[in-house]
């Protein structure tokens, strides 16, 4: 056998790729062990093909692109003559490496669209955790409010004083829960309109000889709360409460002829 003839032939680049007949690579593999020359070089090539993995490699996309880029370069600018046996043999080597190339290239862009399909999918997941865990402070919000509430409304020493709708809104009704002890003022709103763009309810305590109105607060963001109940504080020694539209932010003084709600507090 012609050693050199053997090598060249190319025939030990696919046994080492895997591209022969069961037949075909018994009898390399009988080559092999007769001749060390035929051993070496299917080693060298074995270790040409892993360093070829190692350079572009999934998690170096930078540096598989610059190995392309630079073995086209290369190919082109290449002017030696070679011996046809041996001009066959590096362009064998050369086919089985841009095929490596390629295939761990398609596997690369695989690899980062599962990658970022999963990192898209973990954050849907973080964003319904979010926002299932602030429904649940909502509710959680929302039934100690309830409890809450129920204490007051059942507390003997709580002053209630329902207000009657005037005449702008003969219709509307309110309910005041006063909490003389902690000043604490609940306005049941349910029954009042929802205001117009641009305006809101204000809150007066009143004393009445002679008739001195001061602010308690503002019954703010009324369309979103659904409850329409309102906490506010009140320190005044009131005698009475009512209930005006505004315009958004308040007025120093009501506007009696938006006067919507007004109670007296009844001596008990």
């Amino acid at each position: 056998m012609d050693l050199e003839q053997y090598i060249s032939s190319g025939v030990l680049e696919l046994y080492v790729y895997g591209a022969l007949t069961e037949e075909e690579s018994i009898k390399v593999s009988t080559e092999l062990k007769k001749h060390p020359e035929i051993l070496k070089e299917v080693e060298e090539i074995e270790n040409a093909l892993t360093q070829l993995s190692i350079a572009a490699a999934p998690y170096n996309p930078e540096t598989l692109l610059l190995n392309i880029q630079q073995r086209i370069t290369n190919s082109n600018t290449s002017k030696v003559i070679e011996h046809p046996a041996k001009s066959k043999k590096s362009n064998l080597v050369l086919y089985i490496s841009w095929a490596a190339s390629i295939a761990l290239l398609i596997g690369l862009i695989s690899v980062i669209n599962q990658r970022n399909e999963l990192r898209e999918n973990i954050n849907t997941i973080s964003a319904t955790n979010i926002e299932l865990e602030e429904q649940i402070n909502i509710a959680k919000n929302d039934a100690e409010k309830t409890k809450q509430l129920l204490e007051v409304f059942r507390d003997k020493d709580i002053i209630t004083v329902p207000l009657d709708g005037q005449q702008v809104a003969p219709e509307a009704y309110a309910a005041i829960h006063w909490d003389s002890k902690t000043n604490q003022v609940y306005v049941d709103a349910k029954e009042l309109p929802t205001p117009p763009e641009g305006k809101e309810y204000q809150v007066w305590s009143l004393t009445l000889e002679p008739l001195t109105p001061t602010s308690i607060g503002l019954l703010s963001n009324f369309s979103e709360d659904e409850n329409k109940i309102f906490i506010l504080e009140n320190p005044n020694s009131s005698q009475a409460f009512g209930i005006t539209l505004e315009p958004k932010g308040g007025s120093e003084s009501p506007t009696m002829e938006q006067l919507y709600t007004l109670g007296v507090i009844t001596a008990s």
